[in-house]
């Protein structure tokens, strides 16, 4: 092929990927052929993709075929690679196509959240290593949206302050017996013990983070809360309160059913419940390459979809709340210190990992910030249930001083 016709041949390439995108302030480049956009916007990056075959797989499965070729150095984003995912997430159609729709289906099967199916998913994301987790997680290890008093606020503040949120969102008191279901390494466990004298059980079935939760609550000499290396199905006792953040997105459509009895057997007509979720504004399945390589058997519910826990068993939603930019200014924290940590991560996993991981948070910032994804936070009791909350004032009214009140003076 001469240089002439190859030239004409890249530049067709990229005519189709750029119908595709629209008028994206992106510059692509394939074989020292550029295309810009028609666009009064200034340009965001530059988008280099290495040869022919790296472009033909873009074309062929974009979101498992762009994911692929950055994390190998295929393609490489010379400028601001969140700004322009955001463009991306932007550009995409609403209605998924059908190959997304089938190959869906298909993961869900592949990737079903059954008692071992869900082991198998846990364990290949969160069983990465603690030391992993520890280069860019806050100092309690939280890996769920933290809550921002003002944007200024710290991460380590943000967090004890979401953990705050959830026990005052939920009237905890002393005494009073929580189950809490995919706890994470720990800490919202420990802090209901800790600050509100709550006897607590918290469920998890990866490996990693119930030895590092139980081995926190041993040294600080905590006997009212205890983690339990076991899959929700097999909760089975009563308790006051049923508690879960950042689990619903692992459960999987098929197996809502499942959830919601088991949290009717827990509190059953008369005691209360917390869900904390990444969901959607509109049906559409989980980025395929994320489903791949991140995060299998994941599923973003939207907020009716998740109402199929909650309404078989009639129970009562008594508070919503969306803290999409939370999450958003969250993973920036995340992405920044995962980001000081990048040649350590390299070294502790290879290039591609690091790579794959910085696509991840930097795509999970893009789309909390383009609200392609959103942040749920549902409140709810039995039918019978005598908790009432009349307003929503204690939710923000100053802690006492020795849990630091100045965090909690609410923003004007």
């Amino acid at each position: 092929m001469s240089p002439t016709t190859a030239s004409a041949l890249d530049r067709q390439l990229l005519a189709l990927l750029r119908r595709a995108l629209g008028p994206v302030p992106l510059a692509l480049i394939l074989n020292n052929v550029e295309d810009r956009p028609h666009s009064a916007i200034p340009l965001v990056a530059t988008v280099r993709i290495a040869d022919r075959a790296t472009m033909l797989a873009l074309a062929w499965d974009p979101e498992a075929g762009f994911g692929d070729a950055y994390s190998a150095g295929k393609i490489d984003v010379e400028g601001d690679l969140v700004r322009s995912l955001e463009f991306i997430y932007r550009a995409v159609p609403e209605r998924p196509r059908l190959r997304t729709r089938l190959r869906a289906r298909w993961l869900d099967w592949l990737q079903a959240n059954t008692a071992s199916g869900s082991r198998t998913n846990i364990h290949r994301h969160y069983d990465l290593s603690n030391d992993f987790y520890r280069l860019w997680l806050d100092e309690r290890m939280l890996y769920t949206c933290a809550y921002f008093p003002t944007p200024e606020a710290s991460l380590e503040a943000a967090q004890e302050a979401k953990l705050e949120l959830i026990c005052r969102k939920l009237r905890l008191q002393p005494g009073e017996t929580v189950v809490e279901t995919g706890c994470g390494w720990g800490a919202l466990a420990i802090y209901m013990a800790q600050r509100y004298g709550a006897r607590v059980k918290a469920f998890n079935i990866s490996h990693e983070q119930i030895l590092y939760a139980r081995e926190w609550a041993r040294r600080e000499g905590l006997s009212g809360v205890e983690f339990i290396e076991d899959d929700y199905r097999n909760v089975s006792q009563k308790f006051d309160i049923f508690c879960s953040v950042g689990m619903l997105e692992h459960v999987g459509l098929d197996h809502y059913r499942d959830l919601s009895r088991v949290i009717k057997r827990t509190i059953g007509d008369t005691g209360r419940g917390f869900l904390h979720y990444i969901g959607r504004n509109r049906v559409r399945p989980l980025n395929a390459w994320i489903r791949k390589r991140i995060f299998p058997g994941a599923y973003p519910p939207t907020l009716r979809e998740s109402m199929e826990v909650l309404e078989p068993e009639s129970f009562s939603v008594l508070d919503v709340e969306n803290l999409r930019l939370h999450y958003a200014l969250t993973l920036e924290h995340w992405l920044a210190r995962f980001e000081s940590a990048f040649d350590t991560v390299v070294t502790m996993r290879g290039l591609e990992f690091a790579r794959a991981w910085r696509l991840y948070l930097s795509g999970s910032v893009a789309a909390f910030q383009s609200g392609n994804l959103q942040l749920f936070q549902v409140l709810f009791a039995g039918n019978r249930s005598p908790f009432v909350q009349w307003t929503r004032e204690h939710l923000y009214s100053p802690l006492p001083e020795e849990l630091d009140s100045e965090l909690w003076n609410r923003a004007i």
